[in-house]
């Protein structure tokens, strides 16, 4: 009884050992903390310590299993992390920014079940130089702090400008001479937009080789607050490289019945060695009326200017800048100010500390 104990234990080493061969599991995150002032036009300057000014702080779980023949199993779970007090972003929500299920086919793509981006953002992030976030990032054109399509189609609830929940995705495979796309369906399970339970149906298509791409992208969203139309989300975007220095254009437009706002964005990004420096432009164009009001006056600009001194391949150091001017009833601004009056201007800098783990 002995022996075949010991035997037991040998072969279930054995077997363990070869799962544990074919699998692999990641546990790995960013952390990205800085000093950020911003004032506001009507108001005075406000100092704070903000979380994810660079890259998103986050923290992430993700794992895939060979099944072999070209197949795998993966899962990802991602939490976003507020630096600054400790806490997770979403909440309740606690793995707000990634919950996927995948199954990959080297030769066919990959099926992917969860919560992930949708397939606009997707394009739009890798052509913002500030990847979306901190004082200088094109959120701050979508949001719905402003009356427009975004804040008539989902009230100040959760969007789908960046993700959504419920979906299932395909993604074309690697290796089709830089060809790369996908679809998303998510389903609205009966609920509301104060909840996040949307109906979505989007795509992206595009070519990206080293020096160049073009890329396309369209999402409509339904829910309990679209039955004057639903919510669109249209983006075209090319960028190109020449020497060190990368340049992005990408025009996307909101629209949701009468309204619409239309984010034209350009950029520049120049490596030298450890330093990267960065400049975008950003303009605002407010169409069309939310029910009996017009919005046609209430644009606005932004431009910023930023750069990176990479301390080695996992830290880096920065600091950004970016001005916001408003026109008309617009009060657009860089987060973590005071009320600004309408047709303002919002100014921020920040400057922090990024760390890659």
């Amino acid at each position: 009884m002995k022996h075949q104990s010991i035997l037991s234990a040998a072969l279930l080493t054995l077997v363990t050992s070869g799962a544990m061969a074919q699998s692999s599991v990641t546990v790995g995150g960013i952390l990205d903390s800085a000093v950020r002032v911003v004032h506001n036009e009507g108001g005075g300057s406000v100092k704070s310590v903000v979380s994810g000014s660079n890259q998103t702080s986050r923290l992430y779980f993700r794992g895939e299993e060979d099944l072999g023949s070209g197949l795998a199993a993966g899962f990802w779970l991602e939490s976003g992390v507020n630096v600054d007090t400790g806490t997770a972003v979403g909440g309740t929500q606690f793995f707000d920014r990634r919950a996927t299920l995948s199954l990959v086919s080297r030769g066919v793509g990959e099926l992917r079940m969860g919560r992930d981006y949708v397939p606009t953002y997707t394009i739009w992030s890798r052509h913002d130089p500030y990847t979306h976030v901190g004082v200088a990032g094109s959120n701050n054109f979508s949001s719905s702090s402003q009356l427009g399509p975004i804040r008539s189609a989902f009230g100040t609830g959760p969007n789908t400008t960046v993700r959504s929940s419920n979906a299932v995705e395909y993604l074309l495979p690697s290796g089709l001479g830089g060809v790369e796309g996908g679809l998303m369906v998510a389903a609205g399970e009966g609920g509301t937009a104060a909840n996040g339970q949307d109906k979505l149906v989007g795509g992206r298509i595009g070519w990206q080789a080293d020096s160049f791409g073009v890329h396309a992208a369209h999402v409509t969203t339904s829910n309990d607050l679209t039955t004057s139309g639903k919510f669109k989300d249209t983006l075209l975007a090319v960028n190109g490289a020449v020497a060190n220095v990368r340049l992005t254009a990408a025009l996307r437009r909101y629209e949701q019945a009468a309204a619409k706002e239309s984010i034209l964005l350009l950029s520049a990004t120049v490596s030298l060695g450890q330093v990267e420096v960065k400049a975008s432009y950003l303009k605002a164009d407010m169409k069309g009326k939310v029910g009996s009001t017009s919005i046609d006056a209430n644009d606005a600009t932004q431009f910023g200017i930023g750069a990176i001194y990479n301390l080695s391949k996992r830290s880096a150091l920065y600091v950004q800048g970016a001005r916001i001017s408003n026109d008309g009833r617009a009060t657009f601004s860089i987060p973590g100010g005071t009320a600004m009056v309408a047709g303002g201007n919002s100014t921020g800098w920040e400057a922090g500390l990024r760390h890659n783990f």
